[in-house]
């Protein structure tokens, strides 16, 4: 078990998550600020008329709601990638948090915050998804 574990470069591994959560950080405060500043009154939509102005509102209102779909996602990531930090600083990090088997370099390479093996992640989705 430790020798999977003991594989991974904790300093890398840290500077990534670091990196990923500095940039998300950045992606909803951008997005979310964003989303105040299309809240303003826009003079040429209040005299167009009322059908330019629903399509604009409809418009508007999807782009919205996508864009909030975005960063509810962005912040899960974010929690995950907080959580994988913590977990590297209790000498956690890499070890399944469900089975507590080693999670394969590979898994870990292609998502560094993950805290489930390929097996339990399996399983904790086919559980949500049952529900």
């Amino acid at each position: 078990m430790e020798e999977s574990v003991a594989e991974i470069d904790t300093n890398a591994v840290r500077q990534r998550l670091e990196d990923e959560r500095t940039r998300l950080e950045r992606d909803i405060f951008e997005r979310t600020q964003g989303d105040e500043a299309t809240q303003t009154v826009d003079p040429v939509t209040e005299i167009s008329g009322p059908g330019v102005e629903d399509a604009d509102d409809a418009d508007a209102l999807s782009d919205n709601e996508r864009n909030q779909g975005i960063v509810d996602a962005e912040r899960e990531t974010l929690a995950q990638i907080n959580t994988a930090l913590q977990r590297l600083d209790e000498g956690k990090y890499g070890i399944c948090a469900r089975c507590g088997k080693p999670i394969p370099p590979r898994r870990l390479e292609a998502i560094p915050y993950a805290t489930l093996c390929v097996e339990d992640q399996a399983l904790a989705e086919h559980q949500v998804g049952g529900r």
